[in-house]
């Protein structure tokens, strides 16, 4: 790598990229219960009930699109949909413990997956992957900072 700026545009062009292709992979092999899209609204619906706009938005979906992957959400008895208590106009969406239980098996077997795969590295690349999901965590944290203040 000649320069910082050559190392940082490398790791704008290629990281996101490469981690959606990983977890693409890791979930192909499996049940299939949950699409990539399912599992990561209903981790969302982990930390409380959200509001359909909010999850369009922290999802990066369209409102529309959020509505129909909950209403087949709650169909398979995944999500629950439930008046705010401060305000019923206002209709949360809530993960149901079918949802939660469905969630963790999906889960279970990503990281079965990954750990089978991590298992074929060398011990220097393992320390190195570990630093860089330290270093990800961290850059996790900076983005979403960036995103409360913008």
């Amino acid at each position: 790598m000649d320069s910082r700026a050559d190392a940082i545009d490398l790791v704008a062009t290629t990281l996101l990229t490469r981690a959606s292709r990983l977890t693409r992979l890791l979930m192909r092999d499996g049940s299939r219960a949950l699409s990539r899209t399912e599992a990561g609204l209903m981790i969302t619906l982990l930390d409380r009930p959200r509001r359909i706009t909010e999850l369009a938005e922290s999802e990066a979906l369209a409102q529309p699109t959020v509505t129909q992957l909950v209403d087949k959400l709650e169909r398979r008895g995944l999500v629950t949909r439930e008046r705010a208590p401060a305000d019923g106009r206002v209709v949360l969406v809530k993960i149901s413990p079918e949802g939660r239980a469905q969630l963790e098996a999906t889960r279970a077997h990503v990281r079965a997956q990954m750990r089978a795969t991590v298992d074929e590295l060398s011990d220097a690349e393992l320390a190195t992957l570990v630093a860089a999901g330290e270093t990800l965590g961290r850059l996790i944290e900076t983005a979403q900072l960036q995103v409360a203040s913008a």
